[in-house]
């Protein structure tokens, strides 16, 4: 019998500068909550960044809360953490696709997000997903933001003048 596939896991960027991370989870499935941010959390340990939680009630607030943060706060990137499990309307769709639809228009604008939101159809689903010592995925939110986060540090402008050196006022050259 063929084991299931594999799932590569990149090992963790380093950093010679500290990171700071901002998980915007839901406690709307408090148990699934607690396993989400335990992995997100020890994964951003590991890589030597800090982690600060902010609660919001449920997953559409969560890319808000983000570009809320952005606007007022340093972070350096941010760990979307929530469940939405399908019940018996179309309200399931909506959550989904409008949580995930602000999250990427916040990350095309430039943030670094680890998007950690699972959409399952059962409970259960969540709880083998969630779970900080199996699957993880909020380990692996955390681990995408301080990708993209190691990413955007390497390839960040250097300051001050590359090419053609820039006359100020006066002929001062900067």
């Amino acid at each position: 019998m063929m084991a299931g596939p594999s799932h590569y896991q990149m090992p963790l960027p380093a950093f010679d500068a500290p990171v700071r991370l901002l998980a915007v989870a839901s406690p709307y499935y408090k148990d699934i909550y607690d396993q989400q941010i335990a992995g997100a959390r020890a994964v951003a340990e590991e890589a030597g960044a800090t982690l600060e939680v902010r609660d919001v009630p449920g997953a559409l607030e969560i890319p808000t809360a983000i570009g809320i943060a952005e606007r007022l706060a340093t972070f350096d990137g941010y760990v979307a953490l929530g469940c939405v499990i399908r019940g018996e309307t179309t309200h399931y769709e909506t959550v989904c696709n409008d949580s995930s639809r602000g999250l990427t228009l916040l990350g095309l604008q430039g943030l670094c997000i680890g998007n950690g939101i699972l959409t399952v159809e059962t409970y259960e689903q969540a709880a083998v997903r969630a779970d900080a010592a199996g699957q993880n995925k909020g380990g692996g939110a955390a681990a995408a933001a301080l990708h993209l986060i190691a990413m955007t540090r390497s390839l960040a402008r250097p300051e001050g003048g590359v090419g053609f050196a820039r006359q100020a006022k006066g002929g001062e050259t900067v």
